[in-house]
């Protein structure tokens, strides 16, 4: 019989439980959307402990059950919420997950009451990852020529149409009438003596944004502005959403703010991500130069007015900040997608002595995630626990891993927009943490990116 349950999911939800039938699959399929707070799935006969070690590993949250409790998961949606995703996949178990102010939410899985849930579910690091997979533009793709070739006569040879350039690499974005031209271009591509390299223009979601909290123990930021010299400026290169304006001093760490995907219209009650970004940075640092320094943030808005960019447009992010006087680089971004002109971009820029600091991913995967696997790029994942205390540091459930990873940074930072504080988590936020960190030793300490690379691993080594 099903029962009356209660679930806690940022408020008190009550619903009826249903019942699971117990059909056995030899595969199931589980895909937690987060920033969308969404989920599909496609089970037969899961059993309940490999099901919560897979909620945990795809949301992050710390998950407890009540000893000995049994059930078989046999559910098949898309596109439900969190909290009707769990009510099809407990069938008739009480749950309730609960928010915490600067942590991860709590999932209790109980048959008698909530405080008997006192078994943590842990997600295994072995068992049944999903793999994620590039999703492209389907009417683009990105051409990269040789010198001399003639953009425009190919453009009319494959009926298509030039739609943007990034002329230090030659680089076109062509547009086609549907993807069957797509891939028939590629091929006439493939074989063009004059064309460098051809490849798919990939998509790059929106990173999750920060959340609301009613009150934060961490004071807002109290930063002076050190007027720059006109030599040996230090700018951090922030690639990633608009920025909004801070109000008071802070507003004097922001250069005139690039936008390179059309202009956005921020919802002027919650902040975006690049403006959480952008304190994160400015939070690291007063941490490291004691609330007075000349470095400047310079804004790159790579999504104007739409919930995902792609890779042409981070590429051009990254030109546009170089070009624009940045010395260090944050992508607190990226993406399944192995794009030929983002690594290019990289590589120049690597090549000019510019770090470029990126996100490692939120999955959690070991699959390369771009642009942070990317040889010449610093890859940060989130940090769980103390690096200070041997062996207490973890990297976070939630975060990507792998050989590309190369450092594990503090994942959470408390930033002030509207005169409250808001709370963003993941490795986006360790990544921006860590750009700002190496801009203000690059500052204080005057040293070259190698022993500034050198200090930071040794503070942020990955476990």
């Amino acid at each position: 019989m099903n029962r009356l349950r209660t679930c806690l999911l940022l408020g008190l939800w009550l619903g009826m439980a249903s019942t699971a039938p117990g059909a056995a699959a030899n595969t199931n399929l589980l895909v937690w959307h987060r920033t969308a707070d969404r989920v599909d799935a496609d089970v037969r006969g899961w059993d309940l402990h490999g099901l919560l070690e897979r909620v945990a590993m795809e949301t992050g949250w710390q998950v407890y059950v009540e000893p000995n409790s049994n059930h078989r998961a046999s559910a098949k949606f898309k596109d439900l919420p969190s909290g009707e995703a769990l009510r099809l996949l407990l069938g008739d178990l009480n749950f309730a997950l609960v928010p915490r102010t600067n942590a991860s939410p709590r999932l209790f899985v109980f048959r008698t009451a909530m405080q008997n849930a006192t078994r943590e579910v842990r997600p295994s690091p072995g068992r049944d990852r999903r793999e994620i997979s590039p999703r492209r533009v389907p009417d683009q793709l990105i051409v990269r020529l040789k010198p001399g070739a003639d953009i425009e006569a190919w453009a009319r040879l494959l009926n298509a149409k030039v739609i943007g350039q990034i002329p230090e690499l030659d680089a076109y974005l062509l547009e086609f009438a549907d993807a069957a031209a797509v891939e028939a271009a590629r091929v006439q591509l493939g074989n063009g003596t004059d064309v460098a390299a051809v490849d798919y223009n990939y998509y790059i979601e929106q990173p999750e944004p920060s959340r609301g909290l009613l009150a934060a123990s961490t004071p807002p930021l109290s930063l002076q502005l050190k007027p720059p010299g006109d030599s040996g400026r230090m700018i951090v290169g922030l690639v990633d959403t608009a920025v909004q304006p801070f109000g008071g001093n802070l507003d004097a760490f922001f250069l005139q703010q690039i936008s390179v995907a059309g202009e956005a219209t921020p919802n002027p009650l919650t902040p975006t991500h690049g403006t959480s970004m952008a304190e994160t940075i400015l939070r690291s640092l007063e941490i490291v130069t004691k609330g007075n320094t000349s470095v400047q943030i310079l804004p790159v808005d790579v999504y104007g007015p739409n919930p995902e960019t792609t890779s042409w447009h981070v590429a051009m992010g990254i030109v546009q900040a170089v070009n624009n006087g940045a010395t260090v680089v944050n992508l607190s971004l990226g993406g399944a997608g192995d794009s030929v002109v983002l690594r290019d971009v990289v590589q120049s820029v690597s090549a000019r002595g510019i770090p470029i600091f990126a996100a490692a991913g939120n999955e959690p995967v070991a699959t390369p995630f771009f642009p942070a696997a990317y040889p010449e790029v610093t890859a940060v994942t989130a940090r769980a626990g103390q690096a200070s205390v041997p062996g207490q540091a973890t990297i976070a459930p939630y975060a990507n891993y792998g050989s590309f990873v190369d450092l594990a940074a503090p994942d959470a930072s408390i930033v002030y927009f509207g005169d409250r504080p808001w709370y963003v988590r993941g490795t986006s936020a360790a990544a921006a943490y860590t750009s700002g960190m190496a801009a203000a030793l690059a500052e204080t300490t005057r040293q070259n990116w190698g022993d500034i690379q050198a200090i930071l691993r040794r503070n942020f080594p990955v476990p």
